[in-house]
C-alpha cells in the first residue's frame, strides 16, 4: 500500500527532472493552447460573436477559454502518461531503480500521477492568467478553474498511466492519441455547445471525462454554476482517478515485479 513519504519522494525526483528539462515542454504544454486561445478565443471569436451572438449563452472568448484550459489539462496528462511510463518500465527503467529502494510500485505510480498533476497545475494556472488578460474570464470564482482542470487531468492521468504499465511496445499509443484524446478534445463542449451535435454523439459526449472537465473549468470561469451539476462532474472524474488508481497500482506491481 502506498506511504504518503515514498509517494512524495517520487514527486520530488520528477519535480528535480522538470527543472533541467522544464523548457522542453513550454511549447506544448502552454504556448500552443495560448495561441489555440488567441486564434480560436479572439480571432475566430470576433466573427462568431458578430454573426451569431457568440456561443452557449457567451462571448466566444469567455465560451472557448475554459474548453481550452481542460482540453490541454487533458493532453499534457495523456502524453505524460504513455512514452513517459514506458521509460520508466522499460526503455530506461528507472522505476525499476526506484523500487529497489523503498519505494514502492504502488508508490511509484501514485508518485508518477500525484506529478503530473503538479505539471498540469502550473500550465493551468499560466494558462489562466493569460486568458484572464484577455478577457476570458469574467468572475473571481475563475481561479477554482485550476483544480477543476487537474482533477480532468488526473481522471486522464490515472488509467493511461496505469494502461501503459501493461504494454511492451508503444505501437497503441498514437492510436489513443488520435483515436482517443483527438476526438474527445473536438467533440466534448470544447469549440462548441455539445447541444449542437446529432443526439447519438451527444450522449457519448455526455460519457467523456473531458466534457465533464470543461463543464466544471467553465461554471468557475463565468460563476454560473449549477451545484448539482458541479456535484455530477466531480463525482464522475474521480471515478476515473479512482478506477485508474486500482488498476495501476495493481499494473505496475506485476510490471515492476518482472
Amino acid at each position: 500500500m502506498a506511504t504518503t513519504p515514498a509517494l512524495l519522494r517520487v514527486v520530488e525526483r520528477e519535480a528535480r527532472v522538470f527543472r533541467r528539462l522544464w523548457r522542453g515542454s513550454v511549447y506544448s504544454s502552454f504556448i500552443t493552447p495560448v495561441l489555440f486561445l488567441a486564434a480560436m478565443g479572439v480571432g475566430l471569436g470576433g466573427l462568431v460573436d458578430e454573426r451569431n451572438g457568440g456561443a452557449g449563452g457567451l462571448d466566444y472568448l469567455t465560451f472557448v477559454a475554459p474548453g481550452l484550459l481542460a482540453a490541454s489539462a487533458m493532453q499534457t496528462a495523456a502524453g505524460e502518461s504513455l512514452w513517459p511510463v514506458m521509460a520508466g518500465t522499460k526503455w530506461v527503467r528507472t522505476f525499476h531503480a526506484m523500487v529497489a529502494t523503498p519505494v514502492g510500485a504502488d508508490d511509484v505510480y501514485g508518485g508518477f500521477v500525484v506529478w503530473t498533476s503538479v505539471r498540469v497545475s502550473i500550465s493551468a494556472s499560466a494558462f489562466l492568467i493569460v486568458a484572464a488578460l484577455l478577457g476570458g474570464v469574467p468572475s473571481l470564482w475563475g481561479v477554482l478553474a485550476v483544480p477543476a482542470a487537474v482533477l480532468c487531468a488526473a481522471a486522464f492521468a490515472a488509467p493511461l498511466a496505469a494502461y501503459a504499465a501493461t504494454q511492451d511496445s508503444d505501437v497503441t499509443f498514437p492510436l489513443i492519441l488520435r483515436l482517443g484524446i483527438v476526438p474527445l478534445f473536438l467533440f466534448s463542449g470544447t469549440f462548441f455547445p455539445v447541444s449542437e451535435l446529432p443526439a447519438g454523439l451527444r450522449a457519448a459526449s455526455f460519457l467523456s471525462p473531458l466534457w465533464h472537465g470543461v463543464e466544471l473549468c467553465r461554471a468557475a470561469t463565468t460563476g454560473s454554476a449549477e451545484w448539482g451539476a458541479v456535484v455530477v462532474h466531480v463525482a464522475v472524474l474521480t471515478g476515473c482517478v479512482a478506477a485508474g488508481w486500482l488498476w495501476g497500482t495493481r499494473t505496475f506491481t506485476r510490471k515492476l515485479a518482472q
